[in-house]
């Protein structure tokens, strides 16, 4: 081997080991991107899982309650009318100040009353009216605690942090402590999260009201943007003539992909409210907007899947005699449906997730009652765990995390559904 042979080699072996290293450096940059991404979720997850768990239990205190006709306000001869009208959170105030009889001044009266939650005195009032017979008798009852008072039996708030810096103060810490040395406090699974509407205590808020609202806006959604995206990406893709103006149609679906969900708000909030007068805070408007949001996504997905159907298929379907409109709804949509409804729920569940133009056609109103149809006022999940994020109170910090968890779990059973429809019309 000549000297110059033997430089040559040896400048080729050097510049393989620089694109080895390269190579090798790019492998472990990919590495530590997904081990960072893996982190980053982990921490998300940890932290919305660790707040959000004690959502889904209360507190509860043990209380004798005396039925005194008189301290309720009515008699044993009492209708229904009159009994619903009764004095029930005197009563329940009375019966704590049994309990401890040694607080005397007005302002720990006050602390005491706060062990207690709000829909105590709605708890004996459901209890009269659905047993008038138990005026004038003593019975212990289980009632709500407050969500202060059960933040502290949760372990959530201790006597370390400073009394000044927390809102349950130290007698109440020392009356809790000893309810719970004589058995009279009690976790239970906290079956009104599921149950009951928005409120402004947060040991009585609930999701019912989000989660009919999400389901009304969510038909409303599919029902206009499914369709009509089905068929505008059948259309463009087998039948509409390959022109300038179909080109410009494509370029603006796509665009439309890409534009902030806000302005979709504004949207509907000019079209929709303003210039047909449609209910605000209603379903039917979430929808459509929704709808609106969603339909370029479900085109672009539907038109991918109708690309990837096989030529060979509707060659074979014309070479039998069917016409253009058989071969593409007899052969080329069945094919291309796994894909279809695929993009379509994928869709539907960033739909589910958006609140920005929610917030814009008036669906962030404080709404208790639970919607009944498309156009009463509602509210959806995501616009309630903004709500709830923007409160001050402890206990509407765990009812944000647990909502964002049920959230979460809406969302991974549409794509599971997604992943196991496409599996099962590929098998067909």
């Amino acid at each position: 081997m000549s000297k110059r042979s033997f430089k040559n080699t040896e400048l080729i072996q050097a510049s393989l080991k620089k694109r080895y290293a390269r190579e090798k450096r790019f492998q472990w940059y990919g590495r530590l991107a997904v081990m960072l991404g893996f982190v980053f979720l982990f921490i998300l997850l940890f932290d919305i899982v660790s707040k959000g768990t004690p959502a889904f239990t209360q507190k509860y205190l043990l209380v004798p309650i005396h039925f005194d006709a008189d301290r309720i306000g009515v008699t044993p001869e009492s209708d229904a009318k009159q009994l619903r009208a009764g004095d029930y959170a005197g009563l329940a105030k009375a019966s704590m100040r049994d309990l401890f009889p040694d607080v005397t001044g007005r302002k720990d009266k006050r602390q005491l009353y706060r062990l207690l939650s709000l829909g105590a005195e709605y708890q004996l009032q459901d209890m009269v009216m659905t047993d008038p017979s138990l005026l004038g008798q003593a019975k212990d009852v289980w009632l709500l605690a407050h969500s202060e008072a059960a933040s502290y039996l949760k372990g959530q708030v201790t006597r370390d942090q400073p009394e000044d810096e927390r809102r349950v103060k130290n007698m109440q810490m020392d009356w809790l402590d000893r309810l719970d040395s004589e058995d009279r406090t009690q976790t239970r699974f906290n079956v009104l999260f599921f149950t009951e509407g928005d409120s402004r205590e947060p040991e009585l808020a609930g999701i019912r009201a989000a989660l009919h609202g999400s389901f009304f806006t969510l038909i409303v959604t599919f029902l206009l943007a499914f369709p009509i995206g089905v068929f505008a990406a059948v259309y463009l893709e087998e039948f509409a003539p390959k022109n300038r103006i179909t080109d410009l149609i494509e370029i603006n679906i796509n665009n439309l992909a890409a534009v902030p969900s806000i302005v979709f708000g504004l949207l509907g909030l000019a079209v929709f409210i303003n210039f047909f007068e449609l209910p605000r805070s209603a379903p039917l408007v979430g929808g459509i907007v929704l709808s609106l949001m969603t339909l370029p996504t479900i085109i672009i997905t539907s038109r991918a899947a109708i690309q990837a159907v096989s030529p060979s298929i509707r060659e074979a379907a014309m070479g039998v005699g069917a016409s253009k409109l058989q071969t593409v709804f007899h052969h080329v949509l069945p094919v291309a449906m796994p894909g279809i409804l695929t993009g379509s729920i994928i869709g539907m569940a960033q739909a589910l997730g958006e609140s920005a133009p929610l917030l814009m056609i008036g669906m962030v109103a404080f709404i208790m009652d639970v919607p009944g149809g498309v156009t009463d006022p509602a509210t959806v999940l995501p616009v309630q765990i903004f709500l709830w994020a923007d409160s001050p109170e402890r206990g509407f910090t765990e009812k944000t995390s647990a909502a964002i968890m049920v959230l979460m779990g809406f969302l991974i059973i549409m794509n599971a559904l997604a992943i196991y429809l496409r599996k099962r019309f590929e098998l067909k």
